[in-house]
């Protein structure tokens, strides 16, 4: 008998081992390791003794009410960052509070400034709340305005984005299993808002975006999944001065040496108030997009695009199996634009005469190395635009691409749109249109060009359009 309950006590101590960690957690208070929550101290090392603390413990840290002004934080595996109602995280107008870390930055890997939060290179990871997360983004905006004002008469604009190193509020870098949202203020960021980098099984769920409170932050993108996968968006409401919810893949020769895709994503149900697109693919296209859903998005008068695809003849990359739907677009200058000649005074770098390759900046290196052209012009085909209702726009749709390297099996149908002009379809092959219904108020059609096996041009119905 005492032999067989040993067995048994043996046998059940292995058991003890498999008890979930969560039952285990604990819930422990930035303010218990030293952060004063004063608006003043320089917290940023008690919660990251916290945050080191919890880690691996499905631990919650969480903080009293208070304004924490800080630095770079790293969150950790299986760990709860909880920014309650009534907490602001501010963040430190210094680089010297961001540490420099390899990433990707607007399409090349390059070394560049931590984020206000980070989860880099961690799984199993939520940060939630009903919080604030405050980049203080003022500092870093006029550090950008000051260095483009010396570059752009040097040639240099396509520098500019780079060597004006500014903070991102949040960044997820190859991770996994991560969640953030529930309500989240994230406010006046110094560069990109979130940024999901080389992960994947990101959901974001419930975060509200101001990035103009008492200016305008430039390349304040809302949200840019950037060669990721299996990513979901919802419950958004973004206010920035750049694209608000943004699908990335890498730039030129850089973008294409890495050759890591989006895809899988679901974009849906949020409203953007300010921003150059509802939804926007590009323009660093390198590593392609694939299985992309966007829908049920609300876009208002100080937006730019609804759908916007924007790539560069030397970027690459290919965008399939993209599914845009059930847009709602009131003052929306464009509802649909597809541009692969975006930006030429930023899309195309090449170095100064005068520059020296061994001491310019690294990463200008990859900006200025020439794509040949069979491998830079991008490729996009298999895209459905559906369900558009859109009003006083400026241009109803206006795409084009190039003669060989045409818009491919694009399907485009049940679309209303009221607006001051109709537009331009250029360079596309395959393309079927069905129940259009163009409203325009100057009485133009809409122009083709370079188009072949165009169907269902007889499906655009017009009509006139109210003056605005």
């Amino acid at each position: 008998m005492v032999r067989k309950v040993n067995f048994l006590l043996r046998g059940l101590l292995p058991l003890a081992l498999l008890v979930p960690a969560s039952l285990h957690a604990a819930t422990l208070r930035v303010n218990d390791f030293g952060a004063k929550g004063d608006g003043t101290a320089d917290d940023t090392k008690a919660i990251q003794s916290a945050l080191d603390k919890a880690a691996g413990h499905n631990d919650t840290v969480t903080f009293a009410p208070g304004t924490y002004r800080m630095g770079s934080i790293f969150v950790k595996n299986n760990t709860h960052l909880e920014i309650p109602k009534g907490v602001t995280l501010i963040g430190i107008q210094s680089l010297s509070a961001y540490p420099q870390m390899p990433t990707r930055v607007a399409g090349i890997e390059m070394t560049w400034p931590a984020a206000l939060v980070n989860v880099y290179k961690q799984q199993h990871v939520q940060i939630s709340g009903e919080g604030t997360i405050d980049g203080d983004g003022s500092y870093w905006w006029k550090s950008y305005w000051d260095l483009r004002a010396t570059y752009e008469p040097k040639g240099l604009r396509w520098a500019s984005d780079y060597d004006a190193k500014r903070p991102r509020l949040i960044q997820v870098f190859d991770s996994s299993d991560v969640k953030l949202g529930g309500g989240l203020q994230l406010h006046r960021s110094g560069f990109w808002t979130v940024h999901i980098c080389y992960s994947h099984d990101v959901t974001v769920d419930g975060v509200t975006i101001r990035n103009n409170i008492g200016d305008k932050g430039p390349s304040t993108d809302g949200i840019d999944i950037d060669s990721s996968h299996d990513i979901l968006v919802q419950h958004a409401d973004i206010d920035v001065n750049d694209d608000a919810l943004c699908l990335k893949a890498g730039r030129d020769s850089d973008g294409l040496r890495v050759n890591r895709p989006t895809y899988n994503v679901v974009i849906r149900d949020s409203v953007i108030r300010s921003g150059a697109a509802a939804v926007t693919f590009g323009s660093e296209t390198s590593g392609g997009f694939r299985n992309v859903e966007a829908y049920n998005l609300t876009a208002e008068k100080n937006v730019s695009n609804g759908v916007l695809i924007k790539s560069a003849r030397v970027r690459g990359g290919f965008g399939e199996n993209l599914r845009v739907h059930d847009l709602h677009l009131d003052g929306v200058k464009t509802p649909i634009k597809v541009t692969l000649n975006w930006n030429p005074a930023y899309s195309y770098a090449t170095l100064p005469k005068d520059a020296d390759p061994k001491t310019v900046p690294p990463y200008w290196i990859p900006l200025t190395t020439l794509v040949p052209p069979e491998k830079g012009l991008p490729h996009f085909h298999d895209v459905h635009i559906w369900n558009i209702d859109a009003k006083n726009a400026i241009t109803a749709i206006d795409m084009s691409a190039y003669p060989n390297a045409t818009l491919d099996n694009f399907v485009i149908d049940h679309v209303t749109i009221a607006a001051k002009s109709a537009g331009s379809i250029a360079n596309t092959r395959n393309l079927k249109l069905n129940d259009i219904q163009l409203k325009i108020e100057d009485g133009s059609v809409l122009k083709f060009a370079d188009n072949a096996e165009l169907q269902g041009q007889d499906k655009v119905q017009y009509g006139v359009a109210p003056k605005h």
